[in-house]
């Protein structure tokens, strides 16, 4: 869920509220550095921050504010608290900005939305205390959106631009905006489960397919965002496609690789990729020019997929493979 897709639905409707992020944490506190919540003026929430009394304090002292157009930061020691099952306290100590959202920064949400759904990367600086309030956003041109912002701060936080993780110096709150790509892996053997581990550390959102669940779980696929117990004609029944998309096929059988492949072509995705010999790949890819899939589309299939590593193990292979996948996103 979009929360600044659901700011600016609530600025729209003449609504407000409060948006929570947490911009410090020590020791094992249950949400990371940047994690969100926003609390509108109607009482709802959405995102988190942690859940438990960490997040009902937010949402008190949110809806205690939410009129006031202040801005407050406010901090829960939980190594000080009692941990009972109503609390749920985790040890560590979490500071939370709460943040009046207002229509002056309206253009601000939304080019920030625009941003996450294209998948563009971009720097959101908030400026806070000492009764300073400001907010901007910076593209990877250093073009500002918002409040405006001195060329000093903008060449001190250049470089976290291809930063995974915000950062807090004094009172300024640095956010990079996430970009990943999602990723579907088709089949869950051996291969997919070194793909899935590895393309997570390069950035790609995982979505693991296959209609057998000894092989399609968690236990198997930690670093996967979803797995999909199903067949593959349900399962492109069920998947967005946006155009953003990369498709790996890895299925157990030339049948389900060439049943992956054909649904694949249909859709429009950034990149698809097949496993198999030369031999195996042929075969596939002359079935589908007799069923009269355009020619061009069934040229732009990366198969045998990878980058030439002479790899031989699952894990080798994996890594030719994300290789690849990395190569053709910074092409696109």
């Amino acid at each position: 869920m979009n929360i600044y897709e659901i700011i600016c639905d609530y600025l729209e409707s003449n609504r407000t509220g409060i948006l929570a992020t947490v911009v410090k944490r020590t020791g094992s506190a249950p949400r990371d550095i940047g994690a969100k919540m926003f609390i509108g003026e109607d009482g709802k929430t959405f995102g988190t921050v942690g859940g438990g009394l960490l997040e009902s304090e937010a949402y008190r002292k949110a809806l205690e504010i939410v009129h006031k157009g202040v801005t407050e930061v406010f901090s829960i020691d939980m190594n000080a608290r009692s941990v009972d099952a109503t609390n749920m306290l985790c040890g560590g100590n979490v500071e939370i900005l709460l943040e009046p959202v207002t229509m002056k920064h309206f253009d601000l949400y939304r080019q920030i939305d625009v941003f996450q759904k294209n998948r563009k990367r971009g720097l959101i600086v908030t400026r806070f205390g000492n009764n300073v309030f400001e907010k901007t956003l910076l593209d990877k041109n250093l073009n500002v959106v918002g409040d405006s912002v001195d060329r000093e701060i903008i060449n001190l936080f250049k470089p976290q631009f291809y930063e995974k993780k915000p950062s807090l110096i004094n009172d300024v709150f640095v956010d990079p905006i996430r970009v990943t790509f999602p990723l579907y892996l088709f089949g869950a053997g051996h291969v997919s489960q070194y793909v899935a581990k590895i393309a997570k550390i390069a950035d790609f959102h995982i979505t693991v397919i296959d209609d057998r669940k000894e092989f399609a779980n968690s236990e198997r696929f930690p670093n996967a965002d979803v797995v999909m117990v199903t067949n593959i004609q349900n399962a492109f029944r069920c998947l967005e496609f946006s155009g953003n998309e990369y498709v790996v096929i890895l299925t157990r059988s030339h049948e389900y690789d060439g049943v992956a492949l054909e649904e694949t072509l249909k859709k429009e995705v950034k990149y698809v990729g097949m496993i198999g010999s030369i031999r195996k790949v042929r075969i596939i890819l002359d079935s589908l020019k007799q069923k009269e899939i355009d020619h061009t589309l069934i040229e732009t299939v990366h198969a045998p997929i990878g980058v030439a590593i002479d790899a031989e193990t699952p894990q080798e292979i994996a890594i030719s493979i994300v290789a690849e996948l990395i190569r053709e996103r910074a092409k696109a």
